[in-house]
């Protein structure tokens, strides 16, 4: 009967691989949870393209400087951020400003 038993609880492990077990589910949800709480909310459509396009292409850029991700990350952002449309707009509008 105690196999039986035993059967219906499942798998026995040591206590030691089901504390590792809980260890590492809850630092992968602790992590994702930090990562996701850093980003500031987006706040235009561009924004969240350019966030999309950085996200998409991050692993792709290479590394000789040894930056690392976050970083490589963020210059994708700002050059995005810098080519948009909408940023070329303002600078043509500057340029046609009347000098007195």
């Amino acid at each position: 009967m105690q196999r039986h038993a035993a059967r219906l609880r499942g798998p026995l492990l040591p206590d030691r691989f089901r504390c590792l077990g809980a260890m590492l589910f809850l630092a992968v949800v602790g992590l994702s949870g930090a990562a996701q709480a850093e980003e500031p909310p987006i706040t235009s459509l561009q924004d969240a393209a350019c966030r999309a396009e950085a996200k998409a292409k991050v692993f792709a850029v290479p590394d000789p400087l040894n930056l690392g991700l976050r970083e490589i990350g963020k210059q994708l952002y700002f050059g995005c951020m810098k080519r948009s449309p909408h940023a070329a707009h303002h600078s043509k509008k500057k340029r046609r400003h009347r000098r007195r």
